[in-house]
């Protein structure tokens, strides 16, 4: 089994040497590089092109946000995973717009850093709760009532078929910033049929990954939060 490799990047050695630590003490994870701040992380990320980049928001030279768009743009098989003490929204919209996959703090379990970087390997968005209800508070301020006479949805948009009660479920777990294997844990699924539930929803309503999900399903008023 070939393991997800993955590039440190931060500014303090002591963090990347401890996550190397952690990281290389899981079966199916491997650190092959580490940067002290964002242009060395794109360099590196160029040479290397890892699976998943753990990134620091605020370094010198390049801060994080700058080389995950950078990175995001020239190497769309990796996936950049934002790891900070910084929870502040400027810092959190702009990760997310910058194409990272998941917005973590560094107080996150060992577990939940390891789940994470699996998740981001296979396509999945993964956001701290303490994150999720930030952009969840964003999302219903996005999606406030329109006014009468605005249609919810324009005549240009693709029509969203409808979702199964099961669906629906699912959606409303995602919609609280839950990852598969909890969702699987609550319904009692296994977390492949999970999965497949995951991308049923994704391909109904025309999204392309979990964060696109909530938006479209708060705005057409499927979930309420």
């Amino acid at each position: 089994m070939s393991k997800i490799r993955v590039l440190i990047a931060d500014d303090q050695e002591i963090i990347r040497q401890g996550l190397a630590v952690i990281l290389d003490n899981q079966e199916d994870i491997v650190t092959v590089g580490q940067a002290c701040d964002g242009e060395e992380a794109v360099r590196i990320a160029r040479e290397l092109h890892p699976d998943v980049v753990l990134m620091d928001v605020k370094m010198p030279n390049m801060n994080g946000i700058l080389a995950t768009r950078t990175i995001t743009g020239e190497l769309p098989q990796t996936q950049v995973i934002i790891l900070t003490t910084y929870d502040i929204d400027d810092w959190v919209f702009e990760g997310i717009r910058a194409g990272a996959q998941a917005y973590l703090l560094k107080d996150a379990g060992t577990d939940d850093l390891a789940n994470a970087i699996r998740g981001v390997h296979r396509g999945e968005s993964q956001l701290d709760p303490a994150i999720a209800r930030k952009v969840m508070a964003e999302f219903r301020r996005m999606s406030a009532p329109p006014s009468p006479w605005v249609p919810a949805q324009r005549a240009d948009e693709p029509v969203m078929e409808a979702l199964t009660e099961r669906e629906t479920e699912v959606l409303g777990h995602i919609a609280q910033g839950l990852g598969n294997k909890d969702i699987a844990q609550k319904l009692f699924l296994s977390e492949g049929t999970v999965k497949n539930y995951v991308s049923s929803i994704m391909e109904k309503l025309h999204a392309n990954d979990r964060t696109q999900v909530v938006i479209k399903a708060v705005r057409q008023g499927i979930v309420k939060l």
